[in-house]
């Protein structure tokens, strides 16, 4: 069998995934209201976002297995608000913060100013379910570290 060769560096990963947020962004601002489809849109968003910080993390690695620590850093310093912005949006989705929504949505738009979007090419396949599948990945992950912390605790009073 042989290699598995990846054609797309994740510099162009990450010009991909700005493309679709800057399409999204560009499909929400046409919304007049926050329906079923913008729910799905805003969780894309937060996939997206999460995948590029990914995607930083990897190419940081990279730079530090070569000893370019300050180029590294400078990597995930021009990136670092990617997390924090998903973690964001996903409080807001999930808590039901509808009004809040649009105000994190513009405060995200100029960071994907520079992507021009004259012509919507992503296909709706790509947001269908998105939210949906978001607040079923958080009650599982929610689950996962309260059994995790039951766990803990059983172990910590079996030890004493």
């Amino acid at each position: 069998m042989g290699r598995l060769v990846q054609t797309d560096s994740t510099g162009t990963q990450r010009a991909r995934l700005r493309r679709t947020v800057a399409e999204v962004l560009k499909r929400l601002m046409a919304k007049p209201e926050l329906d079923e489809e913008a729910r799905d849109l805003a969780a894309l968003i937060v996939y997206v976002l999460r995948e590029i910080a990914e995607g930083v993390e990897k190419s940081a690695g990279a730079w530090d297995k070569r000893h370019y620590y300050i180029k590294a850093d400078r990597l995930r310093a021009e990136w670092d608000w990617t997390d924090r912005f998903s973690e964001r949006m996903t409080n807001l989705l999930l808590a039901g913060d509808w009004s809040r929504v649009p105000v994190a949505l513009a405060q995200l738009a100029p960071r994907f100013a520079d992507v021009n979007v004259v012509k919507l090419t992503r296909s709706s396949a790509l947001w269908e379910g998105a939210y949906d599948r978001l607040v079923a990945e958080t009650r599982a992950a929610r689950k996962e570290a309260a059994a995790s912390a039951e766990a803990a605790e059983a172990r910590r009073e079996a030890s004493v």
